[in-house]
């Protein structure tokens, strides 16, 4: 007997095709109708991350949910500098992703690593972004800030990927489902909010793509920050309307998310949920409806 072909989940309904965009091609589902909405994946995920989101905020609106570049099944250049995923690179592939589909101006969420991009689109496209949705995150040059003594250790995946290039890809491809699960599960995912095939996929997914995972985050660790500290010196914030979801990690690392976040975004709702990290496949239904609130600003 031959095996089973292993079937690739997906979102249900929606259509997949690959869109260019500059250097790269981003593979995206497509689903709904009406006014766009844009989701962002984080790590160590894929766009597989927002199914439940997405099939609910597809009722009333088109959404457009892309593995972002060097992620799932999205094109992963080589890193020949520190632009090649810096978030305003990757920012500038989602913008062009939405024009390619016909939409001049959409909305914009984003979890995790995606929220990052979500938060430099608004800031460098504010003509694009109608209204921005961030997932447990904090702006990069505020979470360097705040990791600080034995509380940062929490962090430690920040600390090795800012490595040069060579050490962190080795180590991390040594036991690549060993360091990307510890994360699935460490991050509050229980088997009922990422079931064994979307689990599957997150770490088949994230073994393919090391070299590229790493490059994204040591560009957190350096060309990143140096675009917000410049942001920051001349004052730019966000413009439009901002929701943040986030757990009480301030409580655990002693800051001020919200007051944090205020410095960034002029019209801010900022609420703590209830849920783990990954709060889109734990709580699909209080971050849909968030999201729907956010649209109706």
């Amino acid at each position: 007997m031959g095996m089973t072909p292993t079937i690739t989940p997906t979102i249900t309904d929606f259509d997949y095709r690959r869109v260019p965009v500059g250097d790269v091609a981003l593979n995206v589902a497509v689903g709904g109708a009406g006014s766009p909405v844009v989701l962002l994946h984080g790590f160590p995920q894929t766009h597989l991350m927002w199914r439940h989101v997405a099939a609910d905020l597809a009722r009333e609106h088109t959404v457009i949910v892309p593995d972002l570049r060097g992620y799932g099944a999205s094109d992963k250049p080589a890193e020949t500098g520190p632009d090649t995923y810096s978030k305003r690179t990757m920012a500038v592939d989602v913008v062009a992703l939405a024009h390619a589909l016909g939409h001049d101006r959409f909305a914009l969420a984003g979890h995790d690593r995606g929220a990052l991009v979500a938060v430099r689109a608004g800031l460098d496209h504010p003509g694009s972004v109608t209204h921005l949705g961030v997932l447990d995150v904090l702006p990069t040059l505020d979470m360097w800030d705040v990791l600080h003594g034995a509380d940062a250790a929490v962090a430690f995946h920040l600390y090795l990927m800012a490595q040069p290039p060579g050490l962190p890809e080795r180590l991390i491809a040594a036991a690549a489902d060993d360091f990307f699960g510890f994360f699935l599960d460490a991050w509050g995912a229980g088997q009922q909010a990422i079931p064994a095939d979307v689990r599957a996929e997150y770490l088949r997914a994230s073994r393919a793509a090391v070299p590229s995972i790493v490059a994204d985050y040591r560009a957190s660790a350096g060309v990143d920050i140096e675009h917000d500290r410049a942001d920051r010196a001349a004052g730019r914030r966000l413009t439009m309307p901002v929701t943040v979801l986030q757990q009480d990690w301030g409580a655990a690392l002693g800051y001020d998310a919200a007051g944090l976040w205020s410095a960034w975004a002029s019209d801010l709702e900022h609420r703590t949920l209830d849920a783990g990290h990954f709060m889109a496949e734990q709580a699909p239904a209080e971050v849909a409806g968030a999201l729907r609130a956010l649209l109706a600003r």
